[in-house]
């Protein structure tokens, strides 16, 4: 059975908002009696306005490109229509006018796509993953100016050519906080950022292809850097005189002995110690990352640190110890290591790794409980900590297979068969 619909499109003066003679022109779009008007941005002289024909009678060149302007809108109104109809959407008024000023999914586009996230995302995703995501929007926008002489690009105009030539601007411009370029993880992480919204724009049909398809990120091995049992002993007893350097050195050798990342370890508040079923003291929180419940034992040398400074200036009920941002926390502890002849390029997330391998899993904690006490979600996330001890064994053998032929001639190989 048929339906019958009626469509129609006038243009009118607004004599509403008349003013030295002059109104401004509207479209209005009707669909089955429902209406939809669409300001045109342009004026004409109310007395020289043919409603009849909605038309300007002026003789003058600007009456006829006023003319030829509103049988071109006219054109694109039937083209809008004839669009929705074709690809079988609902056709009314507001699609219509939707589809003609590119505000529907067809005319989506990219930083639209990215407000849509943001607005969306906050509250759900962590302050520090939301800042990184606006960073990645304002690479974006320079280089959407700078390589596409563009403020914006529709989603549909997406290509692989795109993410190529975003990556190469990336590695050819300077940062937007140093004068330097970003390194290749700091671009695969840009990079990683606008593939998930390409699979956002894919999920809300935004985007029928999916420009990350041949697309694959290149992130490059770091070794992560851990203390070792001397190491971490050497950190501990060392005489630091400057109080900030000592205050980090003993925040960075809590999370040694605790596991904890540098967000978890700024929010610690003195309700988070609490006892455990053994009657000992136990940290008991939510990992900022995942939302894992954490559950810690607090070890002789990490209860030390939280009583030397449990009456000390910046701590208290809503800090338990005194945390500095981020950087200055790796800028010091950086500077401390060296100084005592640590040759290791340490950040505070070095203390995390520090625990899994040298407090617990060298000491014989199985893999299983470090990955609970980590707060990992998944135990293979906590084998890369294994496979770290596993290669310093094979390297520390391998220097005592020298020694051992050295000392004997023997060359260390076996009988066939091994």
């Amino acid at each position: 059975m048929g339906t019958s619909r009626t469509f129609s499109i006038l243009f009118w003066l607004n004599l509403a908002k008349e003013k030295d003679g002059f109104a401004p022109i509207y479209a209005r779009i009707t669909v089955d009696g429902k209406r939809a008007e669409i300001s045109l941005k342009r004026k004409t002289k109310v007395t020289l306005w043919d409603p009849e024909a909605s038309k300007t009678v002026a003789r003058t060149s600007q009456g006829k490109q006023l003319n030829d302007y509103l049988d071109e809108v006219h054109a694109k109104l039937l083209a809008c229509h004839k669009q929705l109809t074709s690809d079988f959407e609902l056709v009314t008024a507001q699609s219509i006018k939707a589809r003609f000023v590119g505000v529907d999914t067809r005319h989506k586009t990219l930083l639209q796509l990215v407000s849509y996230h943001n607005e969306n995302m906050e509250g759900t995703l962590r302050p520090g993953t939301l800042k990184n995501y606006y960073t990645t929007e304002n690479y974006l926008k320079k280089f959407l100016l700078k390589q596409q002489k563009t403020g914006d690009i529709y989603l549909r105009h997406m290509r692989y050519g795109f993410i190529i030539d975003f990556e190469q601007f990336l590695r050819k411009g300077p940062s937007l906080q140093r004068s330097n370029s970003l390194n290749n993880n700091g671009i695969m992480k840009h990079l990683a950022r606008l593939k998930k919204l390409m699979n956002l724009a894919l999920d809300l049909e935004w985007l029928d292809k999916n420009p990350f398809a041949r697309y694959k990120l290149k992130f490059h091995k770091h070794k992560s850097e851990f203390l070792e049992k001397h190491e971490l002993e050497l950190l501990i007893k060392a005489f630091v005189p400057e109080e900030g350097h000592r205050i980090v050195r003993d925040v960075f050798v809590f999370s040694c002995y605790t596991g904890l990342s540098y967000s978890d370890v700024k929010k610690l508040k003195s309700g988070n110690v609490v006892r455990g079923i053994d009657g000992k003291f136990w940290l008991f929180l939510q990992r900022t990352k995942t939302n894992y419940p954490l559950r810690i034992p607090l070890l002789e040398e990490a209860m030390l640190i939280l009583e030397r400074y449990k009456d000390a200036p910046g701590t208290g009920k809503d800090n338990l110890l005194p945390v500095f941002v981020n950087q200055k926390m790796n800028t010091y502890i950086k500077e401390v290591a060296k100084r005592i002849g640590i040759d290791k390029n340490l950040t505070f997330h070095s203390a995390r790794h520090t625990f899994a391998t040298t407090v617990t899993l060298s000491n014989g904690v199985p893999i299983a409980t470090v990955s609970k006490l980590l707060g990992h979600t998944k135990i293979t996330t906590t084998q890369v900590y294994a496979r770290v001890l596993e290669d310093e064994i094979s390297s520390d053998m391998e220097g005592l297979r020298s020694v051992l032929k050295n000392n004997t001639g023997n060359d260390g190989s076996f009988a066939s068969g091994w």
